[in-house]
């Protein structure tokens, strides 16, 4: 519950725009921070807390359970490609000087998250109909398992390779080579600006330019860095199942030998999506203003709540 309530803060203070970020920018991280509140609602929420403390809800019922495991793979893309997009945008205004004024706008921002989204809830409807009934009580089917035909069908193997190409795959390869095209450019400018500097006092410490580029690259860094250690685990577990010939973990076995292998991933992509807010806060000085300035706001109404 309290990366909920870190999400829902990092919404709104972003969404206020008092953080020194364009709208374009802004537009992106309020995005990842919608994205990843809904994988929490979806995964750890619906998913991981009701299944432990309610197991026999309405919401394990296979039909809904199988709705809400397509909505937590739909979240999940988004999110993943919302850390995509916005290195994207960050590649175009730091390298592509003339693509950027075109580009780098909040018009464009929202046609690209507009379309993430669509491209993302069409794909993952096909999670719904891989599910079938674990157990069937008074004629009522419950829970999920994957169905067999999952591991045989030609299509359904297609449909794993391109999910599973298109998150994490394409975003791991994008972002990698983004990041070290956006790293190669910040680094030349730097030594250009700092060449210009020569015989200036103070040379590059008080250049502005330089300070903004260094601040925009270790936000750009640690943003990607987080998603491609966190959701490593889940590729190569996706890799394992396939060449090793083995099944995902069914939900009927837990001593299964993929178990801790699947769930592990599991657990440190569900992370990926918690860790972002404390990202902003460490590397985003007016971030953490606002932040403090909003806890002394809310601690001040609570005071004068107890007061009454």
């Amino acid at each position: 519950m309290y990366f909920l309530f870190t999400n829902l803060e990092v919404i709104v203070i972003l969404s206020r725009e008092r953080c020194g970020l364009t709208r374009c920018i802004t537009y992106y991280l309020v995005f990842m921070a919608v994205t990843d509140l809904l994988v929490i609602i979806t995964a750890v929420i619906l998913n991981r807390i009701v299944g432990i403390y309610f197991p026999f809800s309405v919401l394990y019922v296979t039909p809904v359970c199988s709705v809400n495991f397509a909505l937590m793979a739909g979240s999940s893309d988004c999110s993943v490609w919302a850390t995509v997009v916005f290195t994207i945008d960050r590649f175009v205004a730091i390298s592509c000087p003339k693509l950027k004024t075109r580009y780098c706008t909040e018009k464009v921002a929202a046609v690209v998250i507009g379309a993430v989204c669509g491209i993302s809830c069409i794909k993952n409807t096909f999670w719904y109909f891989i599910y079938e009934p674990l157990y069937t009580i008074g004629n009522a089917p419950w829970f999920c398992k994957i169905k067999s035909i999952f591991y045989t069908s030609p299509a359904w193997a297609a449909f794993d390779w391109i999910d599973r190409i298109s998150t994490p795959c394409l975003p791991f390869v994008l972002i990698l080579l983004l990041n070290a095209v956006t790293v190669r450019q910040i680094l030349k400018a730097v030594r250009i600006r700092k060449r210009l500097h020569v015989g200036k006092q103070g040379e590059n410490q008080n250049d502005t330019e330089v300070r903004n580029r260094r601040k925009s690259i270790i936000l750009l860094f640690c943003i990607s860095g987080n998603f491609l250690l966190l959701w490593l685990l889940y590729f190569l577990t996706f890799l394992y199942v396939r060449i090793a010939n083995v099944s995902y973990f069914s939900g009927s076995n837990y001593k299964e030998s993929n178990f801790n292998l699947e769930e592990s991933g599991y657990m440190l992509q569900i992370l990926s999506s918690c860790i972002n807010p404390f990202i902003y806060a460490a590397t985003q000085s007016k971030f953490r203003n606002e932040l403090w300035s909003g806890i002394k706001v809310s601690i001040n109404f609570v005071v004068k709540i107890l007061k009454f």
